[in-house]
Order: structure tokens, then sequence, then C-alpha cells
């Protein structure tokens, strides 16, 4: 009976989603204060270009959550988004980074970058916008 109250315990821990929080990060020099979750979606959406919006790889677990979360729709419905516009001339995908370490290190370096992270990543190289719990 334990076993089993464990075993049930385990695949019901596991399949939840994360409990981290992501943040929406910016360099540290952008004037930019705070973004509500609309916006961001439109800068990876493509809607708006003022900012130049960095991903992570797509087979992540954070790149899925952060999708479904602030731009609530799944990877694969972005990826056909961003599809479409590049087909037609539109613009093109956001470049995509490994971790978390290397996005901060691209935000540091070009003030006009949009990014999200692990919250428990962020440090004063990268400047919070936004917390999606």
């Amino acid at each position: 009976m334990k076993t089993r109250l464990l075993v049930l315990l385990t695949l019901t821990l596991t399949a939840l989603p994360s409990l981290g929080e992501i943040v929406v990060i910016t360099n540290p020099a952008n004037p930019a204060t705070r973004m509500l979750p609309d916006q961001v979606a439109q800068f990876y959406l493509g809607s708006s270009t003022i900012f130049t919006p960095l991903d992570h790889a797509k087979d992540s677990s954070l790149h899925k959550e952060f999708y479904e979360k602030v731009i609530k729709k799944t990877p694969a419905q972005v990826e056909a988004i961003w599809a479409k516009a590049s087909f037609s001339g539109k613009g093109s995908a956001p470049k995509e980074f490994a971790n978390d370490a290397a996005i901060k290190k691209a935000v540091a370096a070009e003030p006009t970058s949009l990014a999200y992270i692990d919250k428990a990543s962020v440090d004063s190289s990268v400047k919070v916008l936004l917390t999606i719990p």
C-alpha cells in the first residue's frame, strides 16, 4: 500500500509543470521598466519590432511553458506563424539560444533585446520587465 502511494505521488509530482517563475528581461540600459503579457506576445509573434526577441531552444521545457503561459499558443502554432511570415518576407523567428546563460550574454550585448529566463538565473546583467508565475 505504501509503495503504491509513493509511486502515485512520484508520478503526480513529475507530471506537474515547472514550479519556477519565468521572467521577461531586457538590457539594463533599456529605458523600459515593465511590460504586460500582451505586449510581450506582440514582439514574439512579430506584430511589433521595437524589441528584438530572443528565444530558448524549441526542445526546452521553458520554451513550451513560456509560449503556453504568455503567448497563449503552442510552440507548433507559433512556428507556423513564423514560417508564414518568413515565406512571405515579413520577418523571421527569434534567434534561439541553448540556455539562460547564453541568453543573458546576448541581452547584455544588445539594448533592444527582449528574452525570457528562469527567475533563478536573474543577475545584474539583465533587467526584469515581467514575472510570470
